[in-house]
């Protein structure tokens, strides 16, 4: 009989600013759902970098973890993740050997192609834009730069060098599972907003995997939306406003907010439903609604790991959703 039950769950934390809120204010929910996940069992964190987005601010991925980390004992804390061309790998091994350092066992690295922005900042970024050609190669300088062998002469990461920061490579393309595979690491897919290709990616990855020092076998992680609320009418009240809200960030422009009035006409147009395809994986219902949609996806697609986010705007909602899983989550391994 195959293996049916839910597999391990872990948060991919956006570091959201809610509407009304300030950026500490944010911040501060994100210390509190590092406090609370640790104490409901759930055994990693993630956030990701993203630039020039007024309702994120993990932009400093490496300085939040390590705040994150200040504030917590023992939950697992990452990047989900580090978009490498915006970086020297000698850079982020020094950062990330830091933080590792200071939080033995407790550093991982999930490392991305894209720039995690639009164009214009990415400029601002001072990037060379071929930087991501060579993604592949920057992985492997950045994991001597963290393992005891530099692939560069001369240069070494203090601190960093022999730190062994576990490597994940993310992707929401065929590209990234290619690059996963040939380097025997594992490969989380960003299927909570980039849903097309899941399926394929996974599957190549898997049939195109080489063992490494670091992972034997193929390891598949993919991102998936979670509403989870005591009752299903409440679910899906939140539900409604989480695509309105969705919709709003995606089109306001030029210092106009979209109403909600606006934002509920868009959401019919082809460019609201596209933005609404972002969340094609999302569970929402009761804690037994959202258990079952989580292991049938994760079973069909071939998961071995969840990383679980809410785009719950309410902040007694978005917590709650987080802990009425916990009761149903395997703790990772």
């Amino acid at each position: 009989m195959p293996d049916v039950s839910l597999p391990p769950l872990s948060i991919l934390d956006l570091a959201l600013v809610s509407p009304g809120e300030s950026v500490r204010e944010g911040l501060d929910a994100t210390v509190e759902l590092a406090r609370r996940a640790e104490r409901w069992g759930y055994q990693r964190i993630w956030y990701a970098e993203h630039h020039n987005m007024r309702a994120i601010a993990s932009s400093a991925t490496s300085v939040l973890i390590g705040h994150v980390a200040s504030q917590t004992e023992r939950i697992t804390l990452g990047a989900g993740g580090i978009m490498l061309p915006n970086h020297s790998p000698l850079q982020v091994a020094e950062q990330f050997g830091t933080l590792a350092e200071l939080y033995p066992g407790r550093i991982e690295l999930g490392l991305g192609r894209a720039p995690g922005t639009d164009q214009a900042t990415f400029r601002a970024l001072r990037r060379d834009p071929n930087a991501s050609e060579t993604f592949p190669q920057d992985v492997q300088e950045l994991a001597g730069f963290l393992g005891s062998a530099s692939l560069v002469p001369g240069v070494d990461a203090f601190p960093g060098k022999g730190t062994e920061v576990p490597l994940v490579i993310l992707g929401s393309s065929l590209y990234g599972a290619q690059v996963a595979a040939f380097l025997g690491l594992p490969y989380a897919f960003a299927s909570h907003f980039a849903p097309e290709q899941l399926e394929r990616a996974v599957d190549l990855y898997r049939e195109k995997f080489r063992p490494s020092p670091q992972l034997a076998a193929p390891r598949v992680l993919a991102g998936v939306n979670v509403i989870a609320a005591d009752d299903a009418a409440d679910a899906d009240e939140l539900l409604r406003i989480a695509k309105l809200d969705r919709v709003k960030r995606f089109l306001s422009r030029g210092g106009h907010d979209l109403t909600d009035e606006e934002a509920a006409l868009a959401i019919d147009m082809p460019q609201g439903q596209q933005i609404l395809d972002m969340m094609r994986y999302t569970a929402v219902g009761t804690p037994d609604v959202v258990e079952d949609y989580l292991t049938e996806f994760a079973t069909r697609v071939g998961i071995d790991e969840l990383i679980v986010t809410s785009p719950a705007v309410d902040r007694t909602a978005w917590y709650r959703s987080f802990e009425l899983l916990a009761a149903r989550a395997a703790v990772p391994a």
